[in-house]
C-alpha cells in the first residue's frame, strides 16, 4: 500500500485553492453568501491560504436548516472559506483513496452518480431475475444520520494509514471534527418532544 506525504502544501496551494473554488461555485453563483465571498475573491483565498500556512485557521460554524427531497432532512452548511477549503482536500485526498472504492458505491464520486447507479441496479436486476424470468427484490433502504455516526476515530486511522505528514492529519482533524452531531441531536429530540 503506498503511502503519501508531504500533501499539505499541495493543499495549501493558492493554485489548489483557486481551482477548489472554480469547482465550488459551478452551481452556487446565485447564493449570497457565495456572491459576498466572490466579491473579495483574491482576499478571501489568499487569506485563507496565509491562515492555512501560519496553522492559525480554525473552521468556523455550520448553519442549520431543512430541506424536503422527498423526505424533511436537516442540512449543515459550512460557510463558503470552509467549504472552498473542503474541496481543496478532496482534489489532494480523493485520488488517493478513489481506486479503494468498491465499482458499485455511486454517491459523491466523480464520474459516477444517480444515472450510472440505476442503470447497474438494472443491469443487475436483469441478470439475477434471468432478464424478467424469475422474481427479484431488491432492498431500498437508508442509515438514517449516517454521517452524523461516523465514528472520528476510525476514520481517522483510514486516514493515517495511507497519509504521512503532521501538518496534512492536524488540518484532516481539524476538518473532520469541526462538526459535532451531539448537540444536534439533542435540539432535534427537544423539537420532537414538543
Amino acid at each position: 500500500m503506498k503511502v503519501y506525504t508531504d500533501l499539505f502544501d499541495q493543499i495549501i496551494s493558492p493554485e489548489n485553492l483557486f481551482a477548489a473554488w472554480e469547482v465550488f461555485k459551478a452551481d452556487k453563483r446565485k447564493k449570497a453568501d457565495v456572491a459576498r465571498f466572490e466579491y473579495a475573491l483574491e482576499k478571501n483565498i489568499f487569506g485563507l491560504h496565509r491562515d492555512l500556512r501560519s496553522q492559525t485557521y480554525r473552521h468556523g460554524p455550520y448553519h442549520g436548516f431543512w430541506i424536503t427531497d422527498p423526505k424533511q432532512r436537516r442540512i449543515h452548511k459550512a460557510l463558503v472559506r470552509d467549504r472552498v477549503l473542503h474541496h481543496a482536500i478532496f482534489a489532494v485526498v480523493n485520488p488517493i483513496f478513489e481506486p479503494t472504492f468498491i465499482s458499485r458505491s455511486f454517491s459523491c464520486r466523480i464520474g459516477f452518480g444517480t444515472h450510472r447507479g440505476v442503470a447497474a441496479l438494472h443491469g443487475m436486476m436483469r441478470k439475477v431475475s434471468g432478464n424478467s424470468t424469475k422474481p427479484c427484490f431488491v432492498l431500498k433502504c437508508d442509515i438514517r444520520k449516517f454521517f452524523d455516526s461516523v465514528d472520528h476515530a476510525i476514520l481517522l486511522a483510514m486516514f493515517e494509514k495511507r497519509i504521512k505528514g503532521e501538518k496534512t492529519m492536524r488540518l484532516l482533524k481539524a476538518i473532520i471534527e469541526s462538526y459535532d452531531a451531539a448537540p444536534v441531536r439533542e435540539r432535534e429530540r427537544e423539537r420532537e418532544r414538543e
